[in-house]
Order: structure tokens, then C-alpha cells, then sequence
């Protein structure tokens, strides 16, 4: 074999990149510097979002003379926990605390089970009157009644001062069907032919063959519906009268509006000069119960962001 010839079959051997050289240290440095500029932006837009909670925690466990003067910024300055055993040991916070997690719990599991439902239906050819059916969901997201017809049709149904007023208004939720129905239209249509062949009914591919594909999905509509059953407030404020049956939310908010005066109560039983440094503020109460009522959706929401964000966009995208 002849010199040219070797040298032409080396030559058409592609290069190897050198071994234990990863696909970073390949980068060029353009976009290395973008890297680097991108991780510090979108760094510095994550401080500035948590910044506001982490401001509300360390005031609420600050010593509340230094809190009211405006002094604690980026630590805790005289650490206590008394601003929570004042808000804690406020009449009636356990059953508003029940009230609120039992209605949480029981409206986001029935409208994440009446989104994926009728988002199916919806996608059913055989649906009698589908799309009529469709367009008078939809439409209830650009028509309201009012608030004086909706109450007087909660009044007239016997909703008032009863806990499923709470749940059955917000079971019902055309954005999330939407949501339900375009995510399902993404599923291949032959794996319902294929169930439909064998036996299966319309339950039973709904049950055994789509709910189990929709979790992303179902679980960005669980994230919706949890969040807006947890922070409502105005539904307890305008159909209920019975402490009993008020929600964490508004019983917390009407003290937000007597932080005053629980914070004079407090002050006139504190019985020393040390007592009194860590006695309650109006601006203490405040940020203690807006701490309160933000905790739980924060430690839930990382459990779900990842199904949030992939059935999101795989919901928004067909093809």
C-alpha cells in the first residue's frame, strides 16, 4: 500500500475530541460570558422575589421595638418567638385553620376531578352537543352576574353560613378545562381506538387510560385551584355569619384590621421593661399573620413545580 494512500484514509478519519475534555470547556467564549451573565440576572431576580418574604420572617421573629423602627433589614435582631405565640393563642385560629385545609383539600381534588373529566368529554366526538357545550363553559369566563345575584342565588340554594359554599361555586373552572382539553388533544388519539377495540367504554378509557397520562396537567390545575381555595377570603366575608365556619384567611385578616388593639392588649399585660421589648406591634401582628398564611402554600409549591411547568407547556403546545 502506498504512502498517498494511508495518508488519504487517515485523512477522512474525523477527529476525536481529546479524552476528558467535557462539552463546557468546549464552549466558545462568547458563550461562556453569556452564561455567566445570565446565571447573575436571573440570580439577582431570585433575590428580588424571595426578598419580600424573607423581609416579612426575620421582622416577625425581630424584636419588635426594632422591627417598628424600621432597623431590621437583612438579619434577625433580638430573636423571640412571641409574635407567634400572640397569633397562635388568638381565639377561634384552630377551627379557621381546619375550615381552611379542609376546604383546600376538598375543592382542589373535586375540581382537578371536574376539569380532567370534562376536558375529556370535550375532546369525545360523541359528545352530544359538544361544542355547544364547550362554548357555554367558556363563555362564563367573560359574563359575570354580579355579586348581588350571586348571592342572592346562594341564599335561594341554602349556601349561606354552609361549608360547601366554599366548594361548589369554584368546582367548575373553565380556564383549567381548557387547560385539561388541549393537554388530552396532545395524547394520540389511537391508544382510546386501541382501548375502544378491546372492550373498553368511554369510563373506562377516561379512567385507566387518560387520567393516568394527564398528571402533569392535573397537577398544574391542583396547584391553581389550592392556591386560590387557601387564599380566599372574600367568599367568607360576604356568606358568612357564623364565626364557625370562617376561613383561616378572613379571621386572620380581620385581626390584620385590630392589630392595634391586640397589640395595646399585650402591652398593657406585659409586666416588666423585657416583657415589653418583645410585646406585640401593630406592624408585628401584621407581618406575623402575613407569615402565617404564606407558609404552607411555600413548602407545598416546590413538591408540584416541576409538574407545573411541564404541563404547562405541554398543554400549550399541539402538534
Amino acid at each position: 500500500m502506498s504512502t498517498a494512500t494511508v495518508s488519504a484514509k487517515s485523512a477522512k478519519k474525523p477527529k476525536k475530541a481529546k479524552a476528558g475534555v467535557s462539552p463546557a470547556m468546549r464552549r466558545t467564549k462568547g458563550e461562556k460570558i453569556y452564561n455567566v451573565v445570565n446565571i447573575i440576572i436571573l440570580t439577582l431576580f431570585a433575590l428580588i422575589c424571595t426578598y419580600p418574604f424573607y423581609y416579612l420572617i426575620i421582622n416577625s421573629l425581630s424584636s419588635n421595638q426594632a422591627a417598628a423602627a424600621g432597623d431590621v433589614t437583612w438579619y434577625i435582631k433580638g430573636l423571640h418567638w412571641d409574635n407567634y405565640k400572640t397569633v397562635l393563642g388568638l381565639d377561634g385560629l384552630g377551627t379557621a385553620a381546619w375550615i381552611s385545609v379542609a376546604r383546600t383539600v376538598v375543592g382542589t381534588v373535586l375540581t382537578v376531578l371536574a376539569s380532567a373529566y370534562l376536558g375529556f368529554m370535550f375532546t369525545q366526538q360523541k359528545m352530544w352537543k359538544r361544542s355547544f357545550w364547550y362554548r357555554f363553559v367558556v363563555i362564563t369566563m367573560y359574563f359575570n352576574a354580579g355579586l348581588i345575584p350571586m348571592f342572592i342565588t346562594m341564599k335561594n340554594y341554602g349556601l349561606t353560613n354552609n361549608f360547601w359554599v366554599y366548594i361548589l361555586p369554584a368546582i367548575v373552572q373553565p380556564f383549567n378545562i381548557i387547560l385539561v382539553k388541549t393537554y388530552i388533544e396532545s395524547i394520540p388519539a389511537s391508544l382510546q381506538e386501541a382501548a375502544e377495540v378491546d372492550g373498553a367504554g368511554t369510563m373506562t378509557v377516561f379512567w385507566k387510560i387518560v387520567l393516568p397520562m394527564c398528571t402533569p396537567i392535573l397537577a398544574t390545575v391542583a396547584i391553581f385551584s389550592a392556591v386560590n381555595q387557601w387564599n380566599s377570603f372574600q367568599d367568607t366575608l360576604i356568606y358568612m355569619t357564623d364565626s364557625k365556619l370562617w376561613s383561616l384567611q378572613y379571621l386572620l385578616y380581620t385581626y390584620i384590621n385590630q392589630a392595634s388593639s391586640i397589640a395595646n392588649s399585650v402591652k398593657a399585660n406585659a409586666a416588666n421593661a423585657a416583657m415589653l421589648a418583645t410585646a406585640a406591634t401593630p406592624t408585628a401582628i401584621r407581618m406575623t399573620v402575613s407569615v402565617i398564611v404564606v407558609l404552607p402554600i411555600m413548602f407545598i409549591y416546590p413538591f408540584f413545580q416541576r409538574f407545573f411547568v411541564k404541563g404547562m407547556m405541554l398543554g400549550a403546545v399541539k402538534g
